[in-house]
């Protein structure tokens, strides 16, 4: 009573599909009851597909993936995931970075990292196979079973790769093709780290004002400014960096992106940044200073870093949902089996009733998360990613938004189910406690939570028309008495 068992404890066959109801080497959609239990027994403890309930989205290739991901993160990640957190809190640079060399390594074995970048596989840059039938839930398999062992642990596996690249995929570098295949094989190697440079100390979510400059030098730009909370900037080889092109003033009409080598870049100082979570990320404060950078570098085209920015956001929230869903679930877990064997007034905690309304709710708010998470990551197989944002950005903008507010919701009420064990950063409580400081990097970066609810209201159009402002009349009639005091002069 009270214990949890693990993956390791399910027979291949008990993880396979039933074979009366799917041919294994199909990638239909499975037919009711094919997919047989898999991962915890603590009820609600993972997306309802794992228990043994229909879905129209997954099929054989997604157990096997699933399968495949699990055995990794168990084997691999979860027994040093303890000790990379303490090490990062400790400021232990160089034990952090042999954790992130050597994770990175062993993902590209797994064949792991190409499933970090978006859909299509990228096939013409790795030798890794691609799952039968590749799709986005491919992609969220990947996130959210990287994410059993912590925020900050899918960040530094796959939080720079996973923004920091798809610009570059995605628009190439016309300029130097040579570099875009080396950079892009080396990073799904598992040999490299790339990293996302767009938020600086004054613009955040105000892309658009973004400071840091690439001044034109003829055959060169000069890289100027700041960026800072890079997630695997200390650690990253390769900066997708937003510069500021245009004359001062442009706003998004001057953005361009580059891609910066730090070898062969002088002037690039990285330090890590003292933050309140997600510490194995290695959040970083980037400092450019006078960076000569080959024109040829350019991502895309001068003047397009606004749409690249743009077209690459939707991606971003829609993996920090999928993060903070699997966040928000593992507090249920941790919640239903340490209440199972925790006494108290001499019965189990789980049997006062006011423990099971608090788990309930808890439960409740995760499985309406994962009910709406794959309902867009469908609506995103349909679609062209041109479609994508045309259509999904409302939507994602909220699905982001109620994530880490779940998220936050189920790490708040976790740590009052586990007491004095949740507030303690070992033993029961480690997991609870790591998520509960790790929510506010789900609530922030990504875009804040209002600035998406600012977002959904413009992508839907809730306002239709403005009611006349009285300042306005007034503002004319300055302006008016303005213009005739001037033409008298």
């Amino acid at each position: 009573r009270g214990t949890r068992t693990s993956t390791r404890h399910f027979s291949a066959a008990r993880m396979a599909l039933q074979p009366f109801d799917l041919d294994p080497t199909s990638t239909r959609s499975a037919k009711p009851g094919s997919m047989a239990p898999f991962g915890s027994k603590v009820p609600l403890a993972e997306p309802s597909w794992y228990q043994n309930l229909n879905t129209p989205y997954y099929n054989a290739s997604h157990v096997a993936w699933r399968a495949k991901l699990r055995d990794f993160f168990e084997k691999e990640v979860e027994p040093i995931v303890d000790d990379w957190d303490k090490q990062a809190s400790m400021n232990n640079h160089a034990a952090c970075g042999e954790y992130v060399k050597r994770m990175y390594a062993k993902s590209a074995q797994y064949g792991i990292l190409p499933a970090c970048v978006g859909k299509p596989w990228p096939g013409k840059y790795t030798s890794a196979a691609e799952p039968e039938g590749y799709d986005y839930f491919h992609e969220l398999i990947n996130v959210d079973e990287g994410t059993r062992a912590g925020g900050g642990i899918a960040w530094a596996m796959m939080g720079g790769l996973g923004i920091g690249m798809p610009p570059v995929l995605n628009f190439g570098v016309p300029g130097d093709r040579a570099l875009q295949d080396r950079v892009v094989r080396e990073c799904l190697a598992g040999e490299k780290i790339i990293c996302l440079c767009i938020t600086e100390p004054g613009a955040g979510s105000d892309v658009a004002n973004l400071a840091c400059t690439a001044e034109d030098k003829g055959d060169h730009f000069l890289v100027n400014g700041n960026k800072k909370w890079i997630t695997n900037g200390i650690y990253a080889d390769y900066f997708t960096v937003a510069v500021r092109t245009g004359p001062p003033g442009s706003a998004h009409k001057g953005l361009s992106m580059l891609l910066i080598e730090r070898n062969s870049s002088p002037g690039i100082t990285t330090s890590k940044m003292d933050c309140m979570g997600v510490w194995p990320s290695g959040t970083t404060y980037i400092e450019f200073d006078n960076v000569k950078v080959p024109k040829k570098n350019v991502v895309g085209r001068v003047g397009d870093g606004f749409k690249q920015i743009m077209y690459n956001f939707n991606h971003e929230r829609w993996l920090l949902a999928a993060q903070a869903a699997r966040m928000a679930r593992t507090c249920v877990e941790e919640s239903i089996a340490f209440a199972r064997s925790r006494r108290t007034f001499g019965k189990f905690l789980i049997e006062h009733q006011a423990i099971q309304h608090k788990i309930g709710e808890m439960a409740r708010q995760c499985e309406g998360l994962q009910a709406w998470l794959e309902n867009v990551t469908f609506q995103m197989n349909t679609m062209s990613k041109e479609e994508q944002n045309r259509k999904l950005g409302g939507h994602i903008a909220l699905l982001k938004l109620s994530s880490s507010r779940v998220a936050e919701f189920c790490a708040s009420n976790a740590m009052q189910v586990l007491g004095g064990a949740g507030y303690t950063r070992s033993g029961k409580g480690t997991k609870v406690e790591r998520i509960y400081r790790e929510v506010k990097a789900y609530a922030i970066p990504g875009g804040s939570e209002e600035i998406m609810l600012n977002l959904a209201a413009g992508q839907f159009g809730f306002v239709t028309r403005r009611a006349p402002d009285p300042r306005d009349k007034i503002i004319k009639q300055l302006k008016d008495e303005l213009k005739r005091v001037q033409s008298k002069m």
